[in-house]
């Protein structure tokens, strides 16, 4: 826990995130602890495809573009749903599957943290 939130991982995020090179992985672990201390590193911007509150890390490192996505309204903790090696060749927006992609993890992430707050 970093002053007071927490870094959350969905699983899959987790898995392809551990894939990232290790400077890679570095870099955005900074980015996400700056998110943590409700602060904004210069790799993030919003990310647009999918309502409010969801934030892109992007990082190019050797010639290769490396996208981490995180969520900052659905809980008070930092949630991480998505992480990917961006192919696309249509330039600096990220492909309709990736925004796909996106959509329903947080649509569930969503629900199942609406359901333990009603159950706690």
């Amino acid at each position: 826990m970093i002053n007071g939130r927490q870094i959350s991982w969905l699983k899959r995020a987790r898995r392809d995130f551990d894939e990232f090179p290790e400077v890679v992985q570095d870099d955005m672990f900074d980015a996400l602890t700056l998110a943590a201390e409700c602060r904004k590193a210069d790799k993030v911007k919003p990310f647009k495809g999918v309502e409010g509150g969801v934030f892109e890390i992007a990082i190019r490192y050797r010639g290769e573009a490396f996208r981490t996505l995180y969520a900052v309204n659905v809980s008070v903790n930092i949630w991480v749903i998505h992480a990917f090696r961006k192919k696309s060749k249509s330039g600096v927006k990220n492909p309709q599957m990736e925004v796909d992609l996106i959509r329903e993890p947080l649509k569930r992430l969503k629900e199942a943290l609406q359901w333990k707050t009603i159950l706690n």
